[in-house]
């Protein structure tokens, strides 16, 4: 059967890329990256199931899932031309990956499916700094944390439920690391940045208590005081901690073996082991 041996939350800003110093001790980014990578690697993972937020990149108001699933054997990436982002072929576990597809659909989630798709910086900055090999098969679940009507953080957090009791009940012997993607407050471009800016983190108290509830396992009070105007209210990247929930509801929570709060990104670092 398959084990989930690990849950990831990390940020995935597109600048990373190009200007993160990898290896440079005083880069605490890098620093912050590399110890989420150690950690990985020591769990011996063979797949990695990844909540994201597409950027209207891989899909556009047209077409633009609540939730989905991205069902085939191998994708590529970036789509969006961010700086400092390699090219990457990435293979797709698609059988998992229709597993989970059919029983979110059977646990009555609106789960739509995509068998020909490409990923932005959301899903790629993570595995470049984690994995840069890219030599794990991923399942990439899409989950709109940006376009207006989101999903309720206690929506996130069954959907997490469901897809954790999808890949228990998978027959192959596979270890599975659960990876959720994003930040907890950040606003790029929007109504709450500074004058000659580009980004802010406008809800900087919010990720103290993001960071106290994570920090104490308290998984419950973190989704009870994830509303929508409080995502809103944290910028217009606020509902990217949806990853992070739907990350927690698919490991069962607990405490974190490590977390790094870098509160001037209004993001974090976070790894579950779990085996």
């Amino acid at each position: 059967m398959a084990t989930i041996v690990a849950g990831i939350g990390v940020p995935h800003t597109p600048a990373f890329a190009a200007n993160v110093k990898v290896g440079d001790p005083d880069d605490e980014t890098a620093a912050a990256y590399a110890r989420i990578a150690e950690q990985l690697d020591a769990v011996e993972p063979d797949v990695v199931v990844m909540f994201s937020t597409d950027h209207l990149n891989t899909f556009f108001l047209d077409n633009y899932p609540a939730i989905g699933v991205g069902v085939a054997t191998r994708t590529s990436g970036p789509n969006d031309g961010t700086p400092g982002l390699k090219h990457v072929e990435l293979p797709v576990h698609r059988d998992l990956a229709e597993s989970i597809r059919i029983d979110t659909a059977l646990a009555d989630f609106d789960v739509s499916q995509s068998q020909e798709f490409t990923l932005d910086h959301s899903w790629l900055v993570p595995l470049q700094f984690i994995r840069p090999a890219a030599d794990l098969a991923i399942v990439p679940i899409f989950v709109n944390s940006h376009i207006p009507p989101i999903p309720t953080a206690r929506r996130a957090l069954k959907l997490g439920r469901t897809v954790g009791e999808s890949i228990a009940s998978w027959p192959e012997d596979v270890r599975v690391v659960v990876l959720g993607s994003g930040s907890f407050s950040l606003d790029v471009g929007g109504h709450y940045i500074e004058p000659q800016k580009i980004f802010g983190v406008p809800a900087p108290e919010w990720v103290e208590r993001v960071a106290a509830f994570l920090e104490a396992g308290d998984y419950e009070s973190l989704v009870a005081h994830a509303s929508r105007a409080q995502m809103a209210a944290a910028g217009n990247v606020g509902g990217e901690l949806l990853n992070w929930i739907a990350m927690l509801g698919t490991i069962g929570g607990g405490v974190p073996s490590s977390l790094d709060i870098h509160d001037q990104f209004g993001h974090g670092y976070g790894f579950w082991r779990l085996t």
